[in-house]
């Protein structure tokens, strides 16, 4: 069986969550997928102390390297784990996230029959008494209905659950570093994927567990921090495309705060949960309109990502 399915790194960028990161390798040490066709890479994006100690432990139950560097990025990490992959394919998923035991497996169904496609899995929140995680999420998953109502013709994929052809990858130019934050760094890698003429598939039974736990302060930062990314990720399409960006109409917001009450919470429930899904957008245009005019004290020029 395992002759039949492709060669797999999963690639995880981690800073200073070591804790996070040992549950995230002790679910890769689960996977129901053949370990002479799998290799992780943890890229330490500058952890303070080093995450070696967390590492540590799995050195003899997966086929585990680590890479260092100092501060450069989510992007910039992804990159660096794909340049040093030898495989078929690269997967990448967060060190808060944990992947269900089959999730590999299910992503490498779908890219042998798909092998020229970046396909993504379903991610769910790990911590469901967390109102703010709950919300994050549910925004998550709101935009994967609204973008990928076909599942075979999808538009946006994230980065904690994403498996690429490692050649098309590394011809595009991976993740754009200009991205610093973990924030539309993946927008911008799926609409420059797109704009090639490649395809996109979701693949909703590929599992990851997300558990990333907030504060409200920690919410509100999570999504000024997107919203800054939902800037670079407009002027970096406009700057391909030469024409703006289209903006969505009136009718998504109000199915995005009209989503809590369909997904059976109680309604006083439901209400607080579109209350955070409001405040994410406020948040979110925060970011955004700052970042517009921090831009125009900075050049950055156009390009594609940065292998």
């Amino acid at each position: 069986m395992s002759q039949s399915l492709p060669t797999f790194t999963v690639v995880i960028p981690s800073r200073d969550r070591p804790l996070q990161l040992a549950r995230c390798l002790s679910s890769l040490a689960q996977l129901d997928y053949p370990r002479d066709l799998l290799s992780i890479i943890v890229v330490d994006d500058g952890s303070e102390p080093s995450i070696d100690a967390a590492i540590r432990p799995f050195l003899t139950r997966l086929p585990l390297r680590l890479f260092v560097q100092q501060g450069a990025g989510p992007a910039a990490a992804r990159n660096r784990g794909a340049a040093a992959a030898q495989s078929r394919f690269v997967a990448f998923t967060d060190d808060d996230c944990r992947p269900s035991s089959d999730w590999l497996r299910l992503l490498a169904l779908s890219l042998t029959q798909f092998p020229e496609r970046a396909v993504g899995g379903r991610t769910i929140n790990g911590l469901p008494s967390d109102r703010y995680s709950t919300a994050s999420q549910l925004l998550i998953s709101f935009l994967y209905s609204y973008y990928n109502p076909h599942r075979e013709d999808a538009r946006f994929l994230t980065t904690n659950n994403l498996a690429v052809p490692r050649d098309k990858f590394i011809e595009i130019g991976g993740f754009d570093t200009r991205f610093l934050r973990a924030a539309a760094e993946d927008r911008e890698l799926c609409d420059r994927w797109l704009q090639r003429g490649w395809k996109l598939s979701y693949v909703p039974e590929a599992v990851v567990y997300h558990e990333h736990a907030m504060t409200l302060r920690g919410f509100c930062k999570q999504h000024w921090t997107y919203g800054q990314g939902a800037w670079r990720y407009r002027l970096a399409r406009a700057e391909r495309e030469r024409k703006p960006v289209r903006v969505e109409p009136l009718r998504f917001y109000a199915r995005l705060l009209a989503r809590p009450f369909g997904e059976g919470y109680p309604v006083p429930v439901a209400a607080k949960v579109a209350g955070l899904l409001l405040l994410s957008q406020v948040a979110n245009a925060g970011g955004f309109f700052t970042e517009r005019v921090l831009y125009g004290r900075r050049s950055t020029p156009a390009a594609e990502g940065d292998l």
